[in-house]
């Protein structure tokens, strides 16, 4: 007798109705549009590809159960990810292909754009970039006088609630890129945007650095998944 092949972590046990309900989930997309479907069922369409045989919707809403929303589980670390039972390697690439499109789309809206008449764009940017991320992230966006974007570059990674950030290093930067202004931006992993004592100094010392070189820090950002706040809105700089 044959041995009985081992399936693998990515393809979930098949039931008879999965075809069907495939079907009608993407005629109501079609119809309705992506409003009109839950985050697990927008999961859902993004497993088929991985997932090209059984039910999916377990696994959808497993993924949503443990991350909380369709947004953090495709940002979600492969680590994390593969801790979820029927998580294999074709699902984690779909899961980060989107993440990927999002930003690409995002990075988009914000490239040749001046940056101050698109404030929403880039807010969108940065969230859709960073506010999912497990670690603290320390970003730069790298502005010429007619504030359009230079370049824009993630300056150092922290650990989960701290970044080291060297404030001349900044400057250092602005100066080979011949920006006249910048825009500084992290993330807050436990979701709270609020601004730590030592972002406001730190923030403060970078400003007193750049101000005397013709060089202007717009704001700084800082998001998280719960929302964002901007340094300047609050009046911290």
């Amino acid at each position: 007798m044959p041995a009985k092949s081992s399936q693998s972590d990515d393809r979930p046990s098949e039931t008879p109705h999965y075809h069907g309900h495939r079907e009608r989930l993407r005629e109501r997309f079609r119809s309705a549009g992506a409003d009109a479907l839950s985050d697990y069922e927008l999961l859902e369409m993004v497993l088929f590809r991985a997932l090209p045989r059984g039910d999916v919707k377990p696994l959808a809403k497993s993924l949503i159960k443990k991350f909380g929303s369709f947004a953090e589980v495709v940002h979600a670390p492969p680590t994390r990810l593969r801790e979820v039972d029927g998580v294999g390697e074709a699902t984690i690439t779909e899961l980060k292909l989107i993440a990927a499109a999002a930003n690409r789309v995002a990075k988009g809206q914000v490239q040749q754009r001046t940056m101050l008449s698109s404030w929403n764009e880039v807010l969108d940017y940065c969230r859709t970039s960073m506010a999912f991320a497990d670690k603290e992230q320390f970003r730069i966006l790298f502005l010429d006088k007619r504030n359009q974007l230079i370049s824009d570059e993630v300056q150092q990674v922290g650990t989960v609630d701290h970044t080291p950030v060297y404030p001349r290093e900044v400057i250092k930067r602005a100066l080979e890129l011949s920006a006249t202004a910048i825009i500084l931006v992290h993330n807050h992993p436990s979701g709270d945007p609020t601004p730590s004592q030592a972002d406001i100094h730190m923030t403060k010392a970078i400003i007193d650095i750049a101000a005397p070189l013709g060089i202007s820090v717009h704001d700084h950002i800082i998001v998280g998944k719960n929302g964002h706040a901007s340094m300047r809105g609050l009046r911290l700089i």
